[in-house]
């Protein structure tokens, strides 16, 4: 009887071991894995260029109707994540102004066109500021 509790007991530290030895491997490799901000460089030495320029995307906005009501005004701000092919993978609205203005500004930057950055020769992810007004005419 001895024997086999002393098996048993030797079979719980081993299957305890292992069980330890997954969850530390696994918190280092996700600890090591970059962020996905981290995958996309804050500067490069040739950043991205909206196709068109700003006036192309200027073009695309469509005021929102509750920020014309209520005569909303200013700049909205937003971080958008270029990939290496020039499309734009997520945005994050920095400064917000509300009332639609930064939906607004999301959906026309997912649909934009990017000439995608480069650094070191290579054609890189990188992260850029874009600031779009919004103005009653």
């Amino acid at each position: 009887m001895k024997g086999i509790i002393m098996k048993i007991n030797q079979l719980l530290t081993y299957l305890y071991t292992l069980a330890l030895i997954v969850l530390l491997s696994s918190l280092t490799f996700s600890q090591n894995s970059p962020s996905e901000d981290e995958q996309y460089l804050g500067f490069a030495q040739v950043m991205p260029e909206l196709q068109g320029g700003m006036g192309e995307l200027s073009k695309k906005i469509k005021y929102p109707a509750i920020a014309k009501q209520t005569n909303v005004e200013g700049k909205v701000y937003a971080m958008a994540y270029v990939d290496e092919k020039g499309n734009v993978d997520k945005v994050k609205i920095i400064k917000s102004l509300g009332a639609g203005c930064d939906e607004e500004v999301v959906r026309v930057l997912q649909v934009s066109k990017f000439k995608p950055g480069e650094h070191e020769g290579k054609l890189v992810k990188v992260k850029t500021t874009i600031s779009v007004v919004f103005k009653i005419k």
